[in-house]
C-alpha cells in the first residue's frame, strides 16, 4: 500500500470506527516535500478537539506500524466542517434536498462546476438540480463534491441556523 486516497481511507477507517466515529474523508495536500495527511470525521454529537487528538493518537501509532507514506509528514485530523466532503452514496443520501458543489473531471457538457439541490442518488451517480434542470453526475467523474452551508438569520443580526 502506497498511500493511496483509496489505500489510506482503508487503512485508517477501522481505527476511527473503533473509537466511535465516522471517517468522512481522507485527503493529501502539500508538496512531496513537506505533505499533510488530512483525516476528516464526524460523530453523532458532532466533533471537539478532544476527539480529534484521540483518533490522531490512534492513526498516528497505525500509521508508524503500516509506513504507507513515504518520509515525512504531517497528520491533521478534524471535523469535516459546515462544508463538509460528499464521498460515498450513503454521504450523498443522507443530504437529499440539500444544496451541493460539485466539480467534474472530465466536464460535463463542456461544464466543469455544478452548484444545485441534490434530488436523487443511484448506486452510481447523484441528480442535481441546477436552475431548474436536472443533471444525471456520475461518482466516477466527480473530482470533488461539497456540502454548501445554509445559513438562515433569525432576526438578531449575526445569528445563523447551521441545519
Amino acid at each position: 500500500m502506497r498511500g493511496t486516497r483509496a489505500d489510506l481511507r482503508k487503512l485508517l477507517e477501522p481505527g476511527v470506527v473503533a473509537l466511535g466515529f465516522e471517517l468522512v474523508d481522507v485527503e493529501l495536500a502539500g508538496s512531496h516535500h513537506s505533505p499533510t495527511l488530512r483525516v476528516y470525521i464526524d460523530g453523532p454529537a458532532g466533533i471537539n478537539v478532544d476527539d480529534c487528538a484521540r483518533v490522531s493518537r490512534q492513526l498516528s501509532a497505525l500509521l508508524d506500524v503500516e509506513d504507507p507514506l513515504p518520509g515525512q509528514y504531517t497528520l491533521e485530523v478534524s471535523s469535516p466542517g459546515l462544508d463538509r466532503p460528499l464521498v460515498t452514496p450513503e454521504d450523498f443520501r443522507r443530504f437529499i434536498g440539500e444544496t451541493i458543489k460539485v466539480k467534474m473531471q472530465p466536464p460535463l457538457q463542456g461544464r466543469k462546476n455544478f452548484s444545485g439541490r441534490l434530488v436523487d442518488v443511484t448506486a452510481d451517480h447523484v441528480v442535481v438540480e441546477v436552475d431548474k434542470e436536472h443533471f444525471d453526475l456520475a461518482f466516477d467523474g466527480m473530482e470533488r463534491a461539497r456540502l454548501v452551508p445554509r445559513f438562515r438569520t433569525s432576526g438578531v443580526t449575526g445569528e445563523r441556523d447551521d441545519r
